[in-house]
């Protein structure tokens, strides 16, 4: 509907729900200098300037705010009755923007996009990998992939997957040399490999549970990554000791390549939730990916 009054005005809306003009461009796959010519042309048509901008800030007018009061129900209603026609295609149709973390990606998504597209041929999946917390919202993304224990209560979620563990690994070489640690404490006097996650500058510590008894550990070591693959690369090099999710590391254990270490130390935890932003009228694509994601973990 480009080029409509409906979509002049969702623009609008869009860029007040995102608080930029990048968002929300973003969001309607649109280029921001296209958004910004479509904004100027909606307040020629209405004769008032809607939005305030500058290159630092962003702030709606009088006449943008009443605009949008009597606006955003009305597009809502609109979108509702669109989505019910969409509902009565023997499959959903359009774009799904979906962001998860790359361990995510890996471990579920990947098995699963062939099976997808077969039961959902006319859903264009369009899919971000980023291990940064982001609000999902803000950014445009219909849905997102994310460990339980970090998703906001405030949002839909559903479980897609079993409880996770992360373990110490190491090569059998490192083992050799530099002896099995049999307290996580004991992590101090080895080779560590840290791991910092995208857009933190602190190091992310070691978390051990074992019965009543959580610990948290900083290690250090040669080696400092945001991409846990390389770590796990390292560790099988025999660079030194790497924190890694047992479904990355257990085939490389169970092959003699790597070594588990202070298994009765690592609990599991929450695993992957699928979650959306709680609206008044899902989207059908949003809808059939939740239903899809539910029934294949339902199945495992």
């Amino acid at each position: 509907m480009r080029g409509s009054v409906y979509f002049d005005l969702k623009a609008f809306t869009r860029i007040v729900e995102h608080g930029s003009f990048t968002a929300a461009a973003q969001a309607l796959e649109i280029t921001p200098s296209a958004l910004s010519q479509t904004v100027r042309q909606l307040e020629a048509r209405l004769g008032v300037r809607l939005l305030n901008r500058t290159t630092r800030s962003l702030s709606v007018t009088d006449a943008g705010q009443r605009l949008l009061a009597r606006l955003q129900p009305a597009l809502q209603e609109i979108d509702a009755a669109l989505e019910d026609v969409n509902s009565l295609r023997r499959s959903p149709a359009g774009t799904l923007r979906l962001h998860l973390p790359r361990l995510a990606a890996r471990t579920f998504l990947e098995p699963l996009l062939e099976r997808f597209r077969q039961a959902c041929p006319d859903i264009v999946l369009d899919v971000t990998v980023d291990d940064a917390v982001i609000n999902i919202v803000d950014q445009g993304f219909d849905l997102g992939i994310r460990l339980g224990a970090d998703i906001d209560r405030n949002m839909v979620a559903v479980p897609i997957g079993p409880p996770l563990r992360h373990l110490p690994v190491a090569s059998p070489a490192y083992v050799a040399e530099f002896g099995i640690p049999q307290h996580p404490q004991e992590l101090h006097e080895h080779r560590c490999i840290n791991w910092r996650q995208h857009g933190h500058r602190s190091l992310q510590q070691w978390e051990f549970k074992k019965g009543r008894k959580a610990l948290s550990i900083a290690v250090s070591g040669p080696l400092i990554v945001s991409e846990r693959n390389l770590a796990l690369s390292a560790a099988l090099r025999g660079v030194g000791i790497a924190f890694v999710a047992e479904a990355l590391a257990r085939p490389h254990i169970e092959q003699g390549q790597l070594v588990g270490l202070l298994d009765d130390w690592c609990a599991p935890y929450d695993g992957w939730f699928l979650y959306h932003h709680q609206q008044r009228h899902t989207p059908a694509t949003v809808r059939a990916f939740v239903a899809f994601a539910d029934s294949v973990y339902k199945q495992t």
